[in-house]
């Protein structure tokens, strides 16, 4: 695999901001990642699973958003993180024009992602992919973050554990059960952070969910 260190210009406001290309030798597929609200694209997290998709085919552009680009601790506004996927959309585009492109972010980049492709309906999006979609704060169950995944037209995956304190399990249930295109799998005791004991890899688990969903 060969990885390539690149920068995404994003409309407004005009910046830019550090990305990450990972490519293996054979891609079937390229998908931008973005990385959650408490850690930027380099976490030992985002790096893993960037390496681990690539081992599996899948390439992957993942970038910072502003806040993170900038040390700043509060996350950026809706309006600038979608220009940010939206940027990252775009030079995935130019990566790979002739594979199919998945949309895909951990936490906070996968609502940022979800929020920008329901006001932005793409046909050049194969798909979008959550690694734990962040349903409601910590110990404040609710679903009305989920409110706008119905007007998300492309096929979507969940990986969400069972012990994550952002989404509450039966809640999570409900809410994919209720959109069409959607597919959950269950990681039988993960936090939000993926963790679940020595025992369970959980890494190898959101990779092969995503390499056969993505293939179906």
């Amino acid at each position: 695999m060969k990885t390539t260190r690149l920068s995404l210009s994003l409309a407004a406001p005009q910046e830019k901001v550090s990305a990450i290309y990972i490519t293996p030798e054979k891609p079937v597929c390229i998908m931008t990642l973005a990385h959650g609200a408490g850690a930027n694209m380099e976490h030992a997290f985002m790096e893993s699973l960037a390496t681990a998709l690539a081992v599996a085919g899948i390439a992957t552009l993942r970038f910072n958003f502003p806040f993170m680009e900038h040390g700043k601790g509060r996350p950026d506004t809706p309006a600038v993180a979608h220009q940010a996927i939206a940027a990252a959309i775009d030079k995935a585009l130019k990566l790979l024009p002739s594979l199919p492109l998945f949309v895909a972010g951990k936490s906070f980049g996968g609502r940022m992602s979800s929020q920008y492709l329901s006001l932005h309906p793409r046909k050049d999006v194969a798909g979008l992919v959550f690694y734990g979609f962040p349903l409601h704060p910590a110990g404040k169950p609710g679903t009305d973050r989920a409110a706008h995944l119905a007007e998300v037209k492309v096929p979507m995956l969940f990986l969400q554990g069972t012990k994550d304190t952002l989404a509450q399990w039966d809640l999570i249930e409900q809410v994919c059960a209720s959109l069409k295109k959607a597919t959950l799998v269950k990681i039988e005791g993960a936090d939000h952070s993926f963790k679940a004991g020595k025992k369970v890899d959980v890494m190898s688990i959101l990779v092969n969910a995503t390499h056969e969903w993505i293939r179906v």
